[in-house]
């Protein structure tokens, strides 16, 4: 994996440098947003950082099925007023692609929970990798970090890698008819932190 482009991303949350990471001719590489870091880059103070696995679902078209839209809005209003690093990792439906996260919510329209859906169609409950992300963090030479996650997996996976994790910054999203039983299967079978 290596940096394809950077480029300048203006946006409602203030004006962000963007970069594509991947192999060359990747159609979907991994994204990095970040802003105002400059001075902790120099300094090896921790830099705000939000891993987000993409939601298309919830990022783009604001599902109510999830809080993953609300929460990628919430770490950029944060790295709005404080300055941040999104690495915005392409791994939809906890790594079993679009296709299949829509047929296992179907299976969550019949009552089983998110990950028993997953698991249903023969993948794990969660089969993200966070490697790539503390590629990317190596790469800007980040070792250090405030977090900005409810997983608890997350912040494991970054201190297994050698990355310090000094805290955790909790990301609250609406609870709402659609969602509250994803919430409350995140927050009993993986330990999320709400």
């Amino acid at each position: 994996m290596m940096l394809l482009v950077t480029s300048r991303l203006p946006s409602p949350w203030g004006t962000y440098s963007i970069s594509a990471f991947g192999l060359e001719g990747d159609r979907f590489p991994h994204i990095v947003l970040h802003r105002g870091i400059e001075d902790a880059l120099v300094s090896g103070a921790p830099v705000p950082v939000r891993i987000h696995s993409e939601c298309m679902t919830g990022d783009v078209f604001a599902s109510q099925r999830c809080d993953c839209g609300e929460q990628l809005h919430h770490a950029l209003d944060h790295f709005k007023r404080h300055g941040g690093m999104l690495i915005y990792l392409r791994q939809e439906g906890r790594g079993i692609g679009l296709v299949e996260k829509l047929r296992a919510y179907n299976l969550q329209d019949e009552g089983l929970n998110t990950y028993e859906a997953n698991a249903a169609m023969g993948h794990g409950e969660d089969d993200r990798q966070y490697t790539d992300a503390v590629d990317i963090l190596a790469h800007y030479k980040v070792g250090s970090v405030r977090l900005l996650t409810n997983n608890p997996l997350k912040g494991k996976a970054l201190k297994a890698a050698g990355v310090n994790v000094v805290e955790r910054i909790p990301l609250v999203g609406t609870e709402n008819a659609e969602n509250a039983e994803y919430l409350k299967a995140k927050k009993e079978i993986t330990g999320h932190l709400f």
